[in-house]
């Protein structure tokens, strides 16, 4: 099968190689033809992660994709040979940046069947790391409209993460703020239903005193966990909730006013199922459910921003680049092979 990979002779480079298929799914494994991927932070951490002298065979990442299900293991119960599915994967297992790849079906879905495959494989990782983090870290509900005229903010709203936490605290009854610098960073951060956005270059309390809020019940910060700390303790209100993706720099002091305030902090990572093999992980598969239904029924929108052509390693680096330089709106896709 074709692949991207890294490989001790090209590390830190990708590589496009052609490898064995895998073996005939076993237990509750599917495999699946990959039709589209898209990129995220976790493959340049992972790529960074991986010298090329730990490289005895080619390493593959990619952890988001869409493609056909070709066969089933004897254990797998939720999918039929020629499903058309979506989802993030497992990071300890080789990524999606291949013909085919084995994946466990609790993290598969079906795909929503309004979207393409390229449009799909854009949703599952940011889709269920906003969704763990709202509705399931947090203590907070999608559907009962419990948090009307309650307020939540997302700071660097404008990427994958950002732009499904929107939709869903919006869908949830938040009045959402989200922090964005550039023109089209705005604009596509109001196309996701934020009801106001102000600029993380600037001091955030004085643009949410401007708009007339002097506290939010939640805000999720899913760019500078550092930067942004002694900021969000003035700012969240008593009771209030914190929600982290981002690995701090350096020690954060948790007391006051955090303490004082009784703040909940709340740590989001989804692929802490796959990894540690937890026995609810067929909640991912439940999220994507619930998430591809919500979207054919126009509840919730895609997230992809740019197609940058079939899977292949230049394509890829090219999407790397772009992810790293920060300035990315929504999802990079690659879809089909050469």
């Amino acid at each position: 099968m074709k692949a991207v990979a890294l490989c001790r002779e090209s590390a830190p480079a990708l590589r496009d190689l052609v490898l064995p298929s895998p073996a005939s799914p076993r237990g509750r494994d599917v495999l699946v033809r990959i039709q589209a991927v898209s990129v995220n932070p976790v493959d340049a951490k992972v790529r960074a992660g991986t010298p090329a002298a730990s490289l005895d065979s080619p390493r593959i990442l990619g952890w988001d994709a869409a493609g056909v299900i070709e066969a089933i293991g004897e254990e797998a119960t939720l999918f039929a040979s020629g499903d058309e599915v979506y989802y993030a994967g497992d990071v300890t297992r080789p990524g999606c940046n291949a013909q085919y790849q084995l994946v466990d079906e609790r993290l598969v879905a079906r795909r929503p069947t309004t979207l393409d495959a390229a449009e799909a494989a854009a949703l599952p990782l940011t889709t269920l790391t906003a969704w763990e983090l709202l509705f399931q870290r947090m203590p907070l509900h999608l559907d009962d409209r419990r948090h009307a005229g309650q307020r939540l903010l997302v700071i660097g709203a404008a990427g994958g993460v950002g732009s499904m936490a929107i939709q869903l605290a919006r869908h949830a009854g938040f009045e959402v703020i989200a922090t964005a610098s550039r023109d089209a960073s705005i604009t596509w951060c109001r196309q996701m239903g934020a009801h106001h956005v102000i600029d993380h270059r600037q001091p955030l309390l004085p643009q949410l005193q401007a708009l007339g809020i002097a506290e939010v019940q939640v805000a999720l910060n899913l760019a500078d966990t550092d930067h942004y700390w002694d900021e969000l303790g003035q700012l969240l209100a008593p009771q209030g909730h914190l929600g982290l993706i981002v690995e701090p720099r350096g020690a954060l002091r948790i007391g006051d006013p955090y303490k004082a305030k009784c703040i909940g902090i709340h740590w989001e990572f989804m692929f802490a199922r796959a990894r540690f093999a937890t026995a609810d992980r067929i909640e991912q598969h439940r999220i994507l459910n619930r998430a591809a239904s919500m979207i054919d029924a126009g509840q919730l929108r895609g997230t992809l921003s740019e197609t940058l052509g079939p899977i292949n390693a230049a394509n890829l680096e090219a999407a790397h680049q772009r992810l790293a330089s920060g300035r990315t709106v929504g999802k990079l896709v690659l879809a089909g092979w050469d």
